[in-house]
């Protein structure tokens, strides 16, 4: 059964750091897929956060996160992420961790974890 499981988050104060994981477990080859964080606020529609391809490669950050998120991951753990500096007020989100095998590989379904919370603030 595949499954993608987030931790790490919590209240934090603005400035502070988070750091999340995603553990993936029942892939039978983790390190094929490519791996997304995307963040859901009160209100709001869900939005990618971060990107990174199946060998870590290569990375991808919405504007609103680019110098302070860092995305990551290690093949050999099945794990994936996200390392949040001077987070501010509006970062506040469930933030889900996202799987999804693409080209040049077989496209697959894209896999989703239950979610993690991060509240910024003072």
């Amino acid at each position: 059964q595949v499954q993608l499981v987030e931790s790490g988050g919590g209240l934090v104060q603005p400035g502070g750091s988070l750091r999340l994981s995603c553990a993936a477990s029942g892939f039978t080859t983790f390190s094929r897929y490519t791996m997304r964080w995307y963040r859901q606020a009160p209100g709001k529609e869900r939005e990618l956060v971060a990107v990174i391809t199946s060998s870590g490669g290569s990375t991808n950050y919405a504007d609103s996160v680019k110098v302070r998120f860092t995305i990551s991951r290690d093949n050999a753990k099945n794990t994936v992420y996200l390392q949040m500096n001077s987070l501010k007020p509006e970062d506040t989100a469930v933030y889900y961790c996202n799987a999804q095998m693409l080209p040049p590989f077989p496209l697959s379904r894209p896999y989703w974890g239950q979610g993690t919370q991060v509240t910024v603030s003072s």
